[in-house]
Order: structure tokens, then sequence, then C-alpha cells
């Protein structure tokens, strides 16, 4: 009962937190950094900043997680989504919202991957459905927070837009409060930092020399890359073929709508033995959708494109999240956790980056083309490796 009464709270401030983040993340950022008079490369790095903090941080805090109170650690996460929001009203140039930007990293890098092995330590034995439950109720804060974000910023501008994130994630730290304490872990009550510090090397060790940890998370790499990519280009062409902000809002809601349908049945799915087969056939269908995305101008069709985009994104995630746990069983859940999401951050991050760089070379056609070619590339290198391993037995 306490489990399932955790599980529900933690669902809830994933919900509300993550409709705070994407209020602000989309389309509100890239279209707020062009306001400020920035080029597509620079859209690019500041929509990509804040996942540099979760590059440097995320597998320090799963580490740390294993060794103390994982509620503890991820309350700083929670604060990271609640204040920053209302500061991006006072930002005039590039540089202070760069450190915003930062700043407001701190929100995933603290919480996501603690939260994840919350997750798999309450449910080892249902972990792709339970995965996929609690990550639906994060994509729905990703559904609403960019249509809420689009209509505020077509109507009323930034300022109200980030104001109400604001709101949403004071809302998150209520809910966070409401999560029944968790007992740390005995073996730390009587360790010393040097111990602690000791045994989070051992952990990382352990859980660098499983193969299957880090091409999974390789994977998850290269499906954030495409999505961060359109994170920042998608609402640049939507303005260059016409639409509002409220319309290109909407093509975000509609991607996270899909991934929120399908993330609980896939994870089901994937707990029957089918991980590495949807990882494979999800990723390529987000490297096919970010590549036709540049020869469409009918609104109608992005839709579809981008809830398929949002498809093959909770076919990939409710696998590889799944997997990564079942490989990182026992003491190690955080470590395996905060290694996927630092090496998932570095793709996120430089997914605009590069999409940048390419865009302003290729244009949108070629820029797109090469990310979609990207992701495509990664799943061949996944199924040669992994199709025909059997998940470990979790007991």
């Amino acid at each position: 009962m306490k489990d399932s009464k955790t599980f529900i709270f933690l669902c809830l401030v994933g919900f509300c937190s993550f409709v705070s983040y994407d209020m602000v993340r989309r389309p509100a950022l890239a279209l707020f950094v062009e306001s400020l008079g920035a080029g597509p490369f620079l859209v690019g790095l500041l929509v990509a900043v804040s996942t540099v903090t979760g590059v440097i941080l995320k597998l320090p805090m799963g580490l740390l997680s294993d060794q103390i109170n994982r509620k503890r650690l991820m309350l700083g996460g929670v604060l990271a989504f609640a204040f920053p929001p209302f500061l991006y009203p006072l930002i005039s140039d590039l540089w202070t919202l760069g450190l915003l930007r930062l700043f407001h990293g701190l929100a995933t890098a603290m919480f996501t991957p603690l939260a994840l092995a919350m997750v798999g330590e309450l449910f080892a034995k249902r972990r792709g459905e339970a995965f996929g439950w609690y990550t639906s109720a994060t994509q729905g804060g990703g559904l609403l927070g960019p249509m809420i974000g689009g209509a505020i910023v077509f109507q009323y501008g930034y300022s109200p837009t980030f104001l109400l994130a604001g709101l949403f994630g004071l809302l998150a730290l209520v809910f966070f409060w409401l999560i029944p304490q968790t007992p740390s872990p005995s073996r730390v009550h009587q360790h010393s930092p040097s111990t602690v510090w000791k045994e989070m090397r051992e952990g990382l060790h352990r859980v660098c020399q499983i193969p299957p940890i880090l091409i999974t998370s390789i994977v998850e790499a290269a499906k954030m890359m495409g999505n961060g990519t359109l994170m920042a280009f998608l609402p640049l062409y939507g303005l260059i073929i016409g639409l509002n902000a409220a319309e290109i809002g909407v093509l975000f809601g509609v991607q996270a709508f899909t991934s929120f349908i399908a993330k609980p049945v896939m994870g089901r799915i994937s707990d029957r033995g089918a991980r590495q087969p949807l990882i494979v056939g999800g990723l390529c269908l987000c490297g096919l959708m970010v590549m036709f995305i540049p020869h469409i101008q009918g609104y109608i069709l992005l839709l579809v494109v981008a809830g398929t985009f949002g498809f093959g994104e909770a076919v990939v995630t409710s696998s590889t999240t799944a997997l990564v746990a079942d490989y990182s069983e026992g003491k190690d859940l955080g470590a395996g956790m905060g290694l996927r999401g630092t090496i998932m951050d570095i793709g996120h991050a430089g997914g605009p980056l590069l999409a940048g760089i390419l865009i302003h070379a290729l244009g949108y056609a070629g820029g797109f083309f090469c990310i979609g070619v990207l992701l495509l590339l990664t799943a061949t290198y996944f199924g040669l490796r992994m199709i025909g391993i059997k998940n470990p037995v979790v007991l």
C-alpha cells in the first residue's frame, strides 16, 4: 500500500514538474532566444545548455543515491523545477539566459535518474510497465506544457508563460512533500564520507563493466539527439512555413500525447522479453520522422509526423529504461540510471548544437536529414550488438 502511494505521488510530481519544464522549453524557449537576436547556432546552444548540467551531475547523483536516501537528493531537483521559471521574465540578454539555463538544468539532473531508480526498486518484476506508467506521467506534463505555453505566448507573451510554469513547479513541490519517507540504506548509517566515496567508485566500475548498459544508453542519447533537434528547430521551421506559436505548441502536444498513450502498453510488451527489437524499431521510426519534417509544409501532415515521432520515442524509452534497470539489478540501480542519464544528456545537448551547425551549412532539409541518418545508424549498431542477448532474469 505504501509503495502504491509513493508511486502515485511520484507520478504527480513528475507530471507537474514537466508541465513546468516543457512550458518553458517548447516552443517558448527557442522563440524567446530568437527574439533576443540569436541565430540558429545560438538558438541550439541555449536550448541545449541546460543538459550540460545533466551531463555533469546525473551520474554522481545516481551513484550517491545508491548510498544515501534518494528522496533527500531529489528535493534539490524539485526545487530547481519550481523556482527558475520565475527568473526568465527578468532576462534581457543571451549571456544571463545561458547562466539561468545551466541552473534550470539542475532540475532533471537531480530528479530524473533518482525517480527512475525509485520506480525500479518499487516494481522489480514489472519494470517495463511501471516505467511506462511513470514516464507517461512525465510525458503528460510534456503534452500539456507546450500546448498551454504555446497558446499563452501567442496570446499574452513570454512573461505570463514563464510565471505560470513556475506555479506548476510549486505544485510539484507540494506533491513531493506528500511522498512517504523512505528509509536510508542501512549500510551507510555508520560509514564515513570516504567509505561512501569508495562505494560510489565501485558502483561506477561495476556498471561500466556491463556493455549492454553502455550500448542501451547510446540509443537513448541518439533518440534525445533527435528530440533536442525538434525542440530547438521545429518552432523556427514552423514560423518559416507560416505557423504561429499556438499551432507549434500543438505539434509538441501531439508528439507528447502519442508517447503518453503508448508508453504503458509498450512497457508491458517489453516485459514479455521483446525489449531489443522494440528499441531498434522505435529508433528507426524516430530517425525517419526527423528526416521527413523539412519536406512537409501542410499542418495536418506535420501533426501526423510529430505524433509518429512521439510513438517511436515511447517504444524506445519504455524498453531502454527497463533494460538498463535489469542489468543494474541490486544496489547499483542509481548508478545505472545515472550513467544512462549522463550519456543520454550528451545526445540531448549535442543534438541542437550539431543541428544548428548543419542547418546553417546545409539548410533545414540537409540538417534534419543528417540527424535522422545518425539515428538510423545507431539503431543498426544496437541491433548488431544486442539482438539475441537474453535479458537478465529479475527475481
